[in-house]
């Protein structure tokens, strides 16, 4: 039987598809790209703000078009859409069997044999669900990095996010399961373990009745094959000494940290529902920097949230300015249904959103190459990451770089190298967001 998977959304969303894949890997279903071929179609969708919801949809209804014309007998809705909107998903669009929702992942070989004998319907567990899949996953990111899911749902309740009511509240995976999966991982050849969450800096908090990324780290340090873990959505407020203290001992942790902000403005941010000020995030900023050598900050902001003034648009773009981070997004706020922040008055016109976005981004694109010029002359340790066609040039990334959101190092040499190899790179030149390299011999 063959199956075709979409996975749209974030990396949290990949780690869920990546184990469905796997359990149907298992069952013997064989795994296809062509939709055309595809006798099951399952789509992993997301509906985190009103661009991913649309794209869901037209995905869905893309999709849908194969029962007419390909040899589709099975649709399947996975994820947050389905979530969220079960019902009017399978009234509005017949052509979907079955929907499975967030916590439900771990029935997917049982919602696919349901819908192929003409039984589909919705499957879901309450939000707050865990679920706990046997068996390993099928990785899709090319086999030498990969994401662990630390944790489901969120606590925060930002006025912005709708994840709560979605994926429900904060809980963190055992330790024990999270290091089996790692370990599983090692196995089939991953070298970069990338942590995310909703937030991972509150993991184990619900289990252990403290904070315990430190330990997760420590432990996952042991895994032989293991030669980076990345940390993302760190929460400033979070941020605490163990965590700073196992960044510092542990050589295999990348001196990486994304500290997702979304604003510099002490009203906005309590209307946001942030729970900082712009004084505690130059001071956490100011703590990292002092406390690990050569820490690579990334962060997210969002612009205009509904009352944002043209002052506190200037506020935000001086303390970019001023915190010069590393690496940096820009994100237009998204009235989302259900969510404090789309009932707000003073909601600001798209035109004025993209327009301090794009200032934004203007502002960091100097920082940036200023960043990347003053990395040439410094030698880097490079993951391998492919070829560019019909040259003697590599692409690939240092520790400053995480997958598909952060730049890259172009690595010109006549050596043949290998995708998930590491090689040791002498910085030449820089690019608006890249570095250009040659390999040390």
């Amino acid at each position: 039987m063959n199956i075709l998977f979409i996975s749209l959304g974030c990396d949290k969303n990949l780690v869920d598809s990546e184990v469905m894949l796997g359990l149907l890997d298992g069952k013997g279903y064989r795994i296809v790209d062509d939709e055309e071929q595809a006798e099951v179609i399952v789509i992993n969708t997301c509906c985190f703000i009103h661009d991913a919801k649309e794209e869901s949809i037209e995905t869905i209804l893309e999709m849908a078009e194969y029962k007419e014309r390909g040899r589709l007998k099975a649709l399947i809705v996975t994820g947050c859409l389905g979530q969220r909107y079960q019902q009017e998903i399978l009234k509005e669009i017949p052509e979907v069997d079955a929907v499975l929702g967030t916590t439900s992942y771990d029935r997917i070989v049982q919602t696919v044999e349901e819908a192929l004998h003409g039984d589909g319907g919705v499957m879901l567990r309450e939000p707050d669900a865990l679920p706990m899949p046997e068996g390993k996953r099928l990785v899709t990111t090319g086999g030498h990095y990969a994401y662990l899911k630390i944790a489901e749902g969120c606590d925060k309740r930002c006025t912005y996010c709708i994840i709560p009511k979605i994926r429900g509240n904060y809980r963190s995976v055992p330790m024990d399961r999270l290091l089996k999966e790692a370990q599983d991982l090692a196995e089939q050849g991953v070298k970069e373990l990338i942590l995310v969450a909703q937030e991972t800096t509150l993991y184990g908090q619900d289990l252990y009745g403290k904070k315990s990324l430190h330990r997760l780290l420590k432990e996952l340090c042991k895994i032989q094959g293991i030669r980076w873990i990345r940390l993302l959505y760190c929460y400033p407020e979070e941020v605490d000494e163990e965590l700073i203290r196992v960044m510092k001992e542990e050589k295999k942790i990348c001196r990486y940290l994304d500290l997702p902000i979304q604003h510099a403005s002490d009203e906005i941010l309590k209307k946001m529902g942030r729970r900082t000020t712009k004084a505690k995030l130059k001071e956490t900023v100011a703590k990292l920097r002092d406390e690990i050598e050569d820490i690579t900050i990334r962060t997210t902001l969002i612009t205009g949230f509904p009352g944002e003034t043209k002052e506190q648009h200037e506020e935000l773009m001086e303390f970019v300015d001023e915190m010069e981070f590393d690496r940096l997004g820009v994100f237009t706020y998204s009235p989302e249904e259900d969510t404090p922040a789309a009932d707000m008055p003073d909601q600001v016109a798209e035109e004025v959103k993209e327009e301090r976005q794009a200032e934004l981004m203007e502002l960091q694109q100097e920082i940036a190459f200023e960043k990347a010029e003053e990395m040439i002359g410094r030698e880097v340790l490079v993951m391998i990451e492919g070829k560019v066609a019909d040259e003697d040039v590599y692409v690939g990334r240092t520790y400053r770089d995480a997958p598909n959101v952060d730049g890259l190092i172009f690595v010109q040499t006549e050596e043949e190298l290998v995708t998930g190899n590491f090689a040791k790179v002498r910085v030449t030149g820089a690019l608006e967001y890249d570095l250009i390299g040659e390999l040390i011999v």
